[in-house]
């Protein structure tokens, strides 16, 4: 299967229509930047490797 890049532009165009979302021009930019964001974050913990052997946790307890 081939991947395919990310793309944020069409994402929150996509979601915007799909929420019914009246997303106006001006908060547009910054939405797309929030996500650009989001999109580094998720990239650093989807990288972390996990042992096979790491059972999830049902509750989290810090």
């Amino acid at each position: 299967m081939e991947s395919q890049e990310f793309n944020v532009d069409e994402y929150v165009d996509q979601m915007s229509l799909l929420l019914d979302l009246q997303l106006r021009d001006e908060y547009r930019d910054g939405v797309v930047t929030n996500f650009e964001r989001i999109k580094a974050i998720a990239q650093l913990v989807n990288s972390f490797p996990l042992p096979e052997e790491v059972e999830v946790a049902p509750v989290f307890e810090p």
